[in-house]
């Protein structure tokens, strides 16, 4: 359960990205004198029923009530024009429903309830012809387009890394095919669209390795993106990487900690076909909120999927690993997820899920297979 225990310190910051509610049809508040606001938001609830079966264990199985792989948020969006420039913000903020339950609340107390209010994104945009300086709070670049590409995304996925009583979301692929982006402090810049080709490149508040570690410089991440369309589809392939050193105290020495995550979709008629991966060291299995203490911790992974659409219906089918260690030897951190689901659209805003994942740990011999039945709203 080591692996477990090192996952549920990115809960309160658990997947889920505003991109997407940006990409929606936002409400719009306000628009007059080059000044405009709108607001958007996402909501979803799953019923859940989870087998779960670990060698030397009793099985278990348990019916849940909760959030899929995005927490349900509320976005508030700023822009206003002044002297040729574009001036924006954003602010987000995102809601556990699953507090009641004194034995999930983080509310050691019991009180009956202890939402989650977690502001993962809180920062101003500046725009012009040399591109967009943004800073703030928002989601890392590392593995940026890898999640956000995710079939999955407004599914449910995977919780084998929270196990069955966890609170707030599942974990959807983070850990069985790409790293979290974990929301920082960062001033990054993106350049204008040249002929399909992005770049973005960011200067993020360092994590540390332990509490009195020294981080002398900022960590640096930028991905690449290049996209474009052809007869009957389109097409686009990203890179990313990520770079940061920690020095220990007392002479401990130094934690490096790099990656490097790609990827690429082709779609043409109503398929999708995407492919993803990763090599990191010095990261941990789940995102960068999870350094750990030595130079030994290594992991990689990839992510294939399938998705078909028709008409008010899309099918995906879908495949993610990890592996590595976090002290050099072994594998505890080989996870694995197959899922396969169906996606209806009611109408642009009403989305209903039906989803079956089977995952494994091989390294504590947990599988566990999950039947996910939900509906998602958003605006």
């Amino acid at each position: 359960m080591k692996n477990n225990k090192l996952m549920k310190g990115l809960l309160p910051a658990a997947v889920s990205l505003a991109m997407i509610g940006q990409a929606q049809a936002a409400i719009t508040v306000y628009d007059q004198d080059d000044t405009s606001f709108s607001v958007d938001g996402f909501f979803n609830t799953f019923y859940v029923t989870s087998d779960q079966e670990q060698n030397g264990q009793p099985d278990r199985s348990q019916s849940r009530v909760k959030m899929g792989f995005l927490p349900n948020y509320i976005g508030f969006n700023f822009a206003k024009k002044v002297d040729g420039l574009q001036l924006g913000g954003r602010s987000s903020f995102w809601v556990s429903i699953n507090d009641s339950d004194v034995n999930r609340s983080v509310d050691a107390g019991g009180s009956g309830t202890a939402s989650l209010i977690d502001v993962r994104q809180f920062y101003a945009t500046v725009a012009g012809d040399f591109g967009e300086v943004l800073v703030g709070k928002d989601f890392g670049l590392f593995g940026r387009t890898s999640i956000l590409s995710d079939e999955i995304l407004m599914g449910y996925g995977q919780t084998i890394t929270t196990g069955l009583d966890g609170g707030n979301v599942s974990f959807g692929n983070i850990g069985t095919g790409y790293l979290y982006p974990m929301p920082n402090a960062q001033i990054t810049y993106r350049t204008p669209d040249m002929g399909g080709f992005k770049l973005a490149v960011g200067l993020m508040d360092p994590n540390k390795s332990n509490g009195t570690s020294e981080e002398s410089a900022p960590r640096i991440e930028a991905e690449a993106t290049f996209g474009g369309d052809f007869d009957g589809g389109s097409y686009k392939v990203w890179l990313g990487a990520m770079t940061q050193s920690s020095e220990q105290p007392g002479g401990g020495g130094k934690v490096g900690s790099d990656g490097v995550a790609y990827g690429a979709n082709v779609k043409f008629g109503g398929l999708s076909l995407t492919a993803s991966g990763f090599q990191a060291d010095g990261i941990g299995n789940a995102g960068l909120g999870n350094l750990p203490t030595t130079n030994n911790g290594d992991v990689d992974g990839y992510l294939v999927q399938a998705s078909y659409s028709f008409g008010s219906e899309r099918i995906v089918a879908s495949y993610g690993e990890n592996e590595g260690s976090t002290t050099g030897t072994g594998d505890n951190l080989d996870l694995e997820n197959t899922t396969v689901a169906w996606f209806h659209s009611v109408n642009s805003n009403f989305t209903l899920v039906g989803e079956y994942s089977t995952s494994e740990q091989k390294s504590t011999t947990i599988e566990v297979d999950t039947i996910a039945l939900g509906a998602v709203i958003n605006f």
